[in-house]
């Protein structure tokens, strides 16, 4: 059973002329310009931030996302730049998407307390595709269930895509308390199929974020304990997700619970639990699965690091770094 569900997750972009979804991180502040484009930059210094996440790692074929980015602000210029690496590897090496991202924010304070972040993104798309690792239907022996290795599924003439990608976002932050976000991914929507159809566009992703900040109290060391209600919403094509929760920094230690939802069904309940120390912090969730497929998918992984740090800062810098979540 394991392995015909594998067998599905891997034909699925085929099927569809490869109309498949943007990896997704249940820690989605952890990788800031992943999320938003506008977020670039938008700390003091430089940062560095590394995601692993391993989706369903108890079925044959399961979803491995790696990402590493890098972004630094230019206080003179009130911008930030950054470069961007992420990999996805589905159905144990059958599909794997290389992306390389180079990203520029503007800052500017638009009222005493109102403070807006523009950004822009230009990423280089790699995916290849191992025929050899694919199961189809007619190599599958209906009465043993044995696989074969012949099938009347003729390969495309090209095992590997590469093509030029264009995305585009915006931060608004009120008082330091209040914050919200609007990204569009692959503004260009362009071409990733394999085969030559009528419709292989990599369609639009629409992302808005929000949330707020609340200190409740102040720990043992004066520092202040901050509740973050915060939701995330995103649409890409006929799919569509909806993640509601909230955090608790009480330093050194973040915790936080949300619940995922694709409107169809209630997708998972997520936990997390982070730290921070100085400079740097550390988390880790994971994802309860809700839907049909319940645990036996084994739910899903994700630990996420930042580390900040001063390459550049000039002390007479006008806007204030971003207030959001760290996690």
């Amino acid at each position: 059973m394991k392995k015909i569900i594998a067998i599905i997750t891997v034909l699925i972009p085929f099927t569809l002329g490869l109309k498949a979804q943007d990896a997704s991180f249940s820690q989605f502040y952890a990788s800031p310009m992943f999320l938003n484009p506008a977020l670039t930059g938008s700390t003091w210094c430089g940062r560095l931030t590394l995601n692993y996440r391993n989706q369903w790692p108890s079925i044959s074929g399961n979803f491995v996302n790696y990402n590493a980015a890098f972004d630094q602000s230019l206080d003179r210029i009130n911008s930030g730049y950054g470069m961007m690496f992420n990999s996805d590897n589905m159905g144990d090496g059958a599909m794997k998407t290389s992306t390389i991202s180079g990203l520029y924010s503007y800052h500017l304070q638009v009222a005493r307390e109102v403070y807006l972040s523009a950004g822009f993104q230009a990423t280089y798309i790699q995916t290849k595709l191992d025929w050899n690792k694919l199961v189809f239907g007619d190599m599958i022996d209906p009465v043993s269930g044995t696989i074969g290795s012949n099938t009347l599924e003729t390969p495309p003439a090209n095992l590997s895509l590469g093509y030029v990608d264009f995305s585009a976002g915006a931060f608004l932050s009120f008082k330091g308390k209040f914050y919200g976000g609007f990204a569009a991914h692959h503004l260009t929507t362009p071409d990733n199929g394999f085969y030559n159809l009528t419709d292989n566009q990599l369609q639009m992703k629409l992302t808005v974020h929000g949330g707020a900040n609340f200190i409740v109290g102040e720990n043992a060391h004066n520092e202040p304990m901050v509740v973050s209600p915060n939701f995330l919403f995103q649409q890409q094509g006929e799919f569509h997700q909806l993640n509601m929760g909230c955090y608790v920094d009480y330093y050194p230690f973040v915790v936080g619970a949300w619940m995922r939802h694709n409107f169809e069904n209630f997708d998972a309940a997520i936990v997390l639990v982070g730290f921070k120390h100085n400079n740097w912090k550390v988390g880790y969730s994971f994802d309860i699965t809700m839907s049909d497929l319940s645990m036996a998918s084994g739910g899903a992984h994700e630990i996420s690091f930042a580390w900040e740090f001063c390459i550049e800062r000039d002390k007479r810098r006008t806007i204030r770094t971003i207030s959001s979540p760290a996690f």
